[in-house]
């Protein structure tokens, strides 16, 4: 818990070998990543200062019954400055999370930008993208569904939140890291991508 060294990106030997599925949670800055792992985490809400590094936990995750399953979830600092070292967490990631403050609607372009980038690197072509539209706790806060403007003035706000969601996303969720809202089913969600890629992998090296 806490941050520590921006040059410190997980490797190999960082990682838990069939233990934990690897996870790298990005976004900008502010849109409450830290305070989400720790939600995660902790099961409760914790204040958190912005990150000048990275912050790792494992998340153990229900499945149902006594099913489980593991995340080794790395929390990446979103300040402009650090966004060219995520590709150092994210070469071999199972799954992308990136978190998005719905509630400020005008910086959903910066975020497209950011998640596109990111999520078209070569490293990650094919890797499971899970998008977290947090924040839903505040009014004004964009749902994931987002079913179209309210106001004229709000047009090319909302057409920025589509493509958002567009192209290179799998998955959208609206969550809350104050009470947690969204987040046990988005997980779930990320769970069953990051199988059925592993599945199709597999299948693929089998054909060959």
């Amino acid at each position: 818990m806490g941050n520590h060294l921006t040059e410190m990106a997980p490797t190999a030997s960082f990682l838990p070998h069939f233990q934990a599925l690897h996870v790298v949670v990005i976004g900008l800055d502010s849109a409450g990543k830290t305070s989400l792992l720790y939600r995660l985490k902790f099961k409760e809400f914790v204040q958190s200062v912005p990150t000048k590094g990275f912050n790792t936990e494992k998340i153990r995750v229900p499945l149902g019954g006594s099913r489980s399953i593991t995340f080794q979830v790395w929390d990446v600092g979103g300040q402009e400055k650090l966004r060219p070292l995520w590709r150092s967490y994210t070469r071999r990631t199972d799954g992308l999370v990136f978190v998005v403050d719905a509630a400020e609607t005008e910086r959903l372009e910066e975020a497209k930008v950011e998640l596109h980038r990111i999520s078209r690197a070569s490293d990650n072509q094919g890797v499971p993208v899970l998008v977290l539209a947090n924040k839903q706790d505040q009014p004004g806060a964009l749902s994931a569904a987002e079913l179209g403007p309210r106001r004229a003035a709000e047009v090319e706000k909302r057409r920025a939140a589509r493509e958002l969601a567009a192209a290179t996303l799998t998955h959208v969720q609206g969550c809350s890291a104050v009470d947690g809202l969204g987040l046990q089913p988005a997980l779930e969600r990320l769970y069953e991508m990051i199988l059925k890629r592993k599945k199709a992998s597999r299948a693929s090296r089998k054909r060959r």
